[in-house]
């Protein structure tokens, strides 16, 4: 399509006109099934967090289809888990680049597809990963595409950076997200969008915590009285760790899996629990931590350990997240769309960046439902203006 005023990319909040919007829009109405076609590609390939040999295909295949927009990739070697892959795309402007950031792994395991193929039903697109966060990934490479299109070449550098363990930690990947934060201008997180297809500017911060309990092994027949169950003192903490909880404040704790025992005639010896940890604000982070580490046994015989943390940092509303929403806000408003903000429970790559302070806008992937779940799904004819969203902020950001 013919480039018209454009905003500027250095960020000026000046846009291009009501006319334009709508034009752009319709540029990628017409090229809906084309992502759609993408994104299924994308599905076919399983990519589960665990295994290596199976998420490096993907990483491999998301470099190559990069690289046809005349990016420059890079692949971060790894050894527990798949290779991370970073594209850098030149732009005319010698500024700082915006960070496109996503991951392809998934949490399905390998086979799932035979089980829950990738489907079209009802205006929705079915499959493992599709909404978390494959599409994302596709609306990353048709919003450079359009880009490149419009403006011949990029307005601005951008660096896209696909993480291959986001769904397990970010383990191998964390240092370099936070290494290309630090150089980049803004942050735009493909993760699935909000409710009502808000953008994201606050998340809980996210940890994880393993107690476990040494008891003393008895005959359950025999001597029932020379033992004392790590099960049942786990059973005594745990009650305990769920008072941490404080929903009020945005603070949650579940111990969500258990292990313990040998058989039933036996007086457990160990026992161990892993618990999930939620927080709203960093100054919960210390607090969370205190008391896990400050935990005592009520049985004195036992013996208590607890390892892990807070692994990711809440993303704040701050005002850094903030002027990215109100620019993402002017551009939805050029094609009468009133979008939203939300804030959420689950963590994202983006709880690091904005904890560097560097400026945020999470949620800027596919709309839909069931993340994780049998039924994951986007809403096709969301696609369009969610390209459109995420090429306008790659000009303004």
């Amino acid at each position: 399509m013919p480039e018209k005023k454009t905003a500027s990319s250095t960020g000026s909040d000046q846009l291009p006109s009501y006319a334009l919007w709508s034009e752009r829009l319709r540029y990628f109405e017409t090229r809906q099934e084309k992502m759609v076609k993408t994104i299924r590609e994308f599905v076919a390939i399983e990519s589960p967090s665990d295994n290596k040999l199976a998420a490096d295909r993907m990483g491999a295949l998301l470099a190559a289809r990069f690289e046809t927009l005349g990016g420059r990739a890079h692949v971060h070697r790894a050894e527990d888990y798949a290779d991370s892959v970073q594209i850098d795309f030149p732009g005319r402007e010698k500024i700082k680049p915006v960070l496109l950031l996503g991951h392809f792994d998934t949490v399905y395991p390998l086979g799932t597809l035979a089980t829950m193929p990738s489907r079209l039903a009802d205006g929705r697109l079915y499959g493992p990963g599709v909404l978390d966060m494959k599409s994302g990934i596709a609306l990353m490479f048709y919003a450079i595409e359009a880009l490149q299109a419009w403006h011949v070449g990029l307005p601005r550098p951008v660096t896209v950076f696909l993480v291959s363990d986001e769904e397990v930690g970010s383990h191998s990947s964390r240092n370099i997200t936070e290494a290309l934060a630090n150089e980049s201008g803004g942050v735009l997180v493909l993760e699935p969008a909000g409710p009502r297809g808000a953008v994201k500017t606050a998340r809980k911060g996210v940890g994880e915590y393993v107690l476990k309990v040494n008891g003393v092994a008895a005959h359950a027949g025999l001597d029932p009285g020379r033992g004392h169950s790590a099960i049942v003192e786990l059973a005594r903490q745990i009650t305990l760790i769920a008072k941490m909880n404080d929903l009020r404040r945005g603070l949650s704790v579940n111990p969500g899996v258990i292990r313990g025992g040998t058989r039933t005639n036996v007086v457990a010896a160990e026992a161990t629990v892993e618990i999930d940890a939620r927080i709203k604000n960093a100054k919960q982070a210390a607090t969370v931590d205190r008391k896990f580490r400050s935990l005592k046994p009520f049985d004195r015989h036992c013996k208590l350990s607890v390892e892990g943390g807070i692994n990711r940092m809440p993303m704040e509303r701050n005002a850094g997240v903030v002027a990215l929403y109100r620019k993402a806000q002017a551009i939805a408003k050029h094609i009468d769309w009133k979008l939203e903000e939300a804030a959420v429970g689950g963590g994202s790559d983006g709880n690091f960046t904005a904890g560097m302070g560097i400026p945020t806008l999470d949620g800027m992937g596919g709309v839909g439902a069931g993340a994780h779940a049998v039924h994951e799904h986007i809403v096709i004819s969301e696609l369009p203006r969610r390209a459109l969203l995420l090429a306008g902020m790659i000009e303004s950001a």
